[in-house]
């Protein structure tokens, strides 16, 4: 089973759309072997504990956290980015992990440049991967897509929109 390790943004994004059928969490946990630093479970705690549409997808999250091997990760002092991750990446650098799932739009390139031999996929990237791999119908892909987008502002961000165009067109 291929080794994704996940930052707390793109599991959030994930559990955002667990009420959609196919459910993208699930999916993810079924299609791959799930690592997460301890950081990014104490993160997600954090969020369940808010009343709203994060907070209820961090719960969604943690509900399934026995599908995920957590591991304690000593953090980069250097690294220029949250806790979340710097521990990540360096879990992600430390098993050679094969994909790297986040969501930090804005730090993507900072984020890219420290991971080693590992590919950074964000969400909407991963929907495709299932796409293309008949896991999931495009149709569906696109509603989950929509839904994220909504539950996490991201109806103005480019690459998002590219994402979802190209999802049109599959």
């Amino acid at each position: 089973m291929t080794v994704l390790v996940a930052d707390t943004s793109g599991l959030v994004s994930l559990g955002t759309a667990v009420n959609h059928a196919p459910n993208p969490l699930d999916l993810c946990l079924d299609v791959y072997d799930v690592h997460v630093p301890t950081i990014v479970v104490d993160e997600l705690r954090e969020s369940a504990s808010y009343a709203d549409a994060h907070g209820n997808a961090a719960t969604a999250v943690l509900d399934r956290e026995d599908a995920v091997s957590v591991t304690a990760v000593t953090l980069d002092a250097d690294f220029p980015l949250d806790d979340g991750e710097n521990a990540a990446v360096t879990l992600a650098n430390d098993l050679d992990a094969a994909l790297f799932l986040c969501d930090e739009f804005n730090s993507v390139g900072l984020i890219h440049a420290s991971l080693a031999d590992t590919r950074l996929v964000t969400t909407p990237t991963l929907l495709s991967v299932f796409v293309r791999t008949e896991q999931l119908p495009s149709m569906d892909a696109i509603e989950i897509l929509e839904a994220i987008s909504a539950a996490r502002s991201w109806e103005s961000n480019s690459y998002v929109q590219r994402a979802q165009a190209l999802l049109n067109d599959e």
